[in-house]
């Protein structure tokens, strides 16, 4: 540890070679503090931002995709809803939270067949992105992603109802997986209800298949996961209502205006992740990111 030697003193000006450090020392300070920020370092830092709000607007998409979908899940998953209830006790139905176990598990068990859909996507669109000769394979995950969006708004908006032959595709598989249903009913007790919920969950649906082509684009089986999860969440509320509160809230999303403002919102989210190639090039070539 250096210490300044008394013989160097001086009453006016101090110690001088203290002096001369502590003048070095600040003119490096004011070097470092007057040197341009890199720009690589923006660039970095813009990426991130844009990254991160990619991220979390696929995630939100998803998720509104759900809730605003939720009154045509009522409609098909309706009737398994039913199921649960049909052999219960009366004190058990006419009480929400004696039911509530019944139906928690339930759809614990359809959220949790929607993340192994959705992990597989992603599995099989990292597959895909690799073997594909594209130069770009991220900008067609968008596209692709965003197109599907729009898909999905106009089916929801009742202008265009394409979805249904995704659904009509599915229904050879959907064959083969309806047996096993069949094991869990009459359901007696939570753990088939969790059972069912896990083979219901594979139904042919427009809506699943929508966000599954957003899990197969984001090309990752980890956000593939995610993404089908938030898209289960979405459509959460609805099917845990029952009774004169679900048929209220049914027949309000089934009001023509109100499917097509919610359609109107989702096309407006497809149509800001197809432009977003071109954001990024207003960016300044900000690669975009993969993982949608």
């Amino acid at each position: 540890m250096w210490l300044p030697s008394l013989a160097t003193f001086n009453p006016l000006c101090g110690f001088p070679e203290t002096t001369r450090q502590l003048n070095g020392i600040t003119l490096k300070f004011r070097e470092i503090r007057s040197a341009p920020f890199p720009k690589q370092h923006v660039n970095r830092l813009l990426r991130t931002v844009y990254h991160k709000i990619m991220t979390e607007l696929t995630f939100f998409s998803a998720f509104l995709a759900g809730l605003l979908g939720s009154a045509h899940c009522v409609g098909m998953c309706g009737g398994v809803v039913g199921l649960l209830t049909v052999n219960l006790s009366d004190d058990v139905r006419r009480s929400f939270f004696r039911l509530l176990p019944y139906l928690l598990t339930y759809n614990l068990g359809r959220i949790g067949s929607y993340i192994i859909a959705g992990i597989f996507a992603g599995f099989l669109g990292a597959q895909f992105a690799q073997w594909l000769p594209l130069d770009n394979p991220r900008v067609v995950a968008m596209w692709v992603s965003g197109l599907f969006m729009i898909a999905l708004g106009l089916y929801i908006g009742a202008w265009w109802q394409a979805l249904t032959l995704l659904e009509q595709s599915g229904a050879y598989l959907w064959r083969k997986i309806e047996p096993l249903g069949r094991h869990f009913i009459p359901v007696k007790n939570p753990l088939q209800a969790l059972g069912l919920g896990l083979v219901w969950g594979w139904l042919p649906c427009g809506l699943v298949y929508s966000i599954l082509a957003f899990s197969l684009a984001s090309a990752s089986a980890w956000h593939g996961g995610l993404l089908m999860l938030f898209f289960g969440l979405g459509t959460l509320p609805m099917l845990l209502m029952i009774g004169a509160t679900a048929q209220s809230l049914t027949r309000f999303f089934h009001l023509l205006i109100v499917r097509r403002t919610a359609g109107a919102i989702v096309i407006l989210l497809g149509l800001f992740i197809l432009v977003s190639p071109y954001l990024d090039a207003a960016m300044g070539g900000i690669s975009l990111p993969l993982m949608l």
